[in-house]
């Protein structure tokens, strides 16, 4: 392919996936206010200038859509997915994960993985996310290995999946393992940006490929001596390379998580419209993708955990902004160093900061 295509459906099409011909799904939906039916029909016209949700776009025969030929998911199919999970009241928490290092011990590092949490507690608005306490790779005792082509360290997801599913909680809607260490799911492959179990609930992903050296020669990950590793030696992440903590990790970050937490609701890969749930096969697939969420998977979302759509973007647009009403008050001299507070990097969320507030604008809430 040399040229990009952009991926156009019919109106009618686009009406169908959102609101489905079934009786009882229409009348569903029509149980929304009209300002919400207003924005998500915002969806049935990407092809307007400016439109709030915009096509999707494929730029080269390795992205996602025509790698992986999937059967489009819309509403209705989602709502009869026999195999869909739906949190409910005794199981309605996100747990988090860290695992080994994510930087220098510090409190910017857990700054970084405190506003991950927060973010997806705002995504996923009702539920409650939390972190676990961090665990290092020996307490987990897994398997890794030098990639013979990148030469930087990778831990096998399988043992990672094992140690979550012993340590999941009891009300926990899903867990999710986060690392800065690059993952391989088994020998023959490269490597994986992340894996996951639906039926279990969980799911493991890796930032470290999120550096934007990861692919150059000069990348402080890769290991500078031919290292022969033994396998329960984990000397050999001691002084790990982590990527730098800025705006752009923390969005791609954001991304990741929750992509892959959207998943754990049964929302497949998302065919419609330029939307968070989209596939991605490489990096520059992944940054293309929108923040947030086009109106089919909403909706899906919407119905599986029964937020106000409105509620849901002022929480996003607050964590994109509360940076700026913080940062008004200087700190105490005296504040101790533990509880430093390091601004948010949200520069590279300016799009989506517009964009929620055009959103808010339609919904009639400032």
């Amino acid at each position: 392919m040399n040229q990009m295509k952009v991926i156009q459906h019919r109106v009618e099409t686009l009406k169908t996936a959102l609101v489905s011909h079934r009786q009882d799904l229409a009348k569903l939906y029509s149980k929304y206010t009209k300002e919400e039916r207003r924005l998500l029909e915002e969806g049935f016209h990407p092809e307007h200038h400016g439109a709030l949700f915009q096509p999707i776009t494929v730029h080269s025969d390795s992205d996602w859509i025509p790698a992986h030929p999937e059967e489009p998911q819309d509403f209705e199919s989602f709502y009869r997915d026999p195999y869909r999970k739906t949190p409910n009241a005794s199981h309605n928490t996100v747990y988090i994960q860290t695992i080994g290092s994510f930087g220098e011990a510090g409190v910017q590092t857990d700054q970084y993985v405190e506003w991950l949490r927060e973010y997806c507690q705002a995504f996923f608005y009702g539920l409650a996310v939390k972190l676990l306490p961090a665990v290092t790779l020996a307490e987990i005792g897994c398997s890794f290995r030098v990639n013979s082509n990148s030469h930087n360290l990778q831990i096998l997801t399988g043992d990672l999946l094992r140690f979550l599913g012993n340590r999941k909680p009891k009300d926990a809607f899903c867990i999710v393992g986060i690392t800065m260490i690059d993952l391989y799911p088994k020998d023959s492959w490269n490597f994986v940006f992340g894996q996951a179990s639906l039926s279990m609930g969980m799911g493991v992903f890796s930032f470290a490929r999120y550096d934007d050296n990861f692919y150059t020669r000069s990348y402080a990950g890769r290991l500078k001596k031919q290292l022969r590793p033994k396998q329960g030696d984990y000397s050999v992440f001691d002084g790990y390379y982590t990527p730098p903590i800025t705006s752009t990790l923390l969005l791609r970050s954001c991304k990741t998580m929750t992509h892959e937490i959207g998943h754990m609701f049964g929302i497949k890969h998302c065919q419609w419209l330029n939307c968070v749930m989209q596939g991605s096969n490489h990096l520059e697939e992944s940054d293309r993708r929108p923040l947030d969420l086009c109106p089919i998977c909403l909706r899906k979302l919407q119905v599986s955990i029964g937020f106000q759509i409105a509620e849901r973007y002022k929480a996003l647009l607050h964590w994109m902004e509360e940076e700026q009403s913080h940062s008004a008050t200087p700190e105490e001299p005296s504040v101790c160093q533990s509880v430093l507070h390091f601004p948010k990097p949200v520069q590279a969320f300016h799009t989506s900061r517009l964009w929620l507030r055009r959103c808010l604008d339609i919904l009639g809430k400032k």
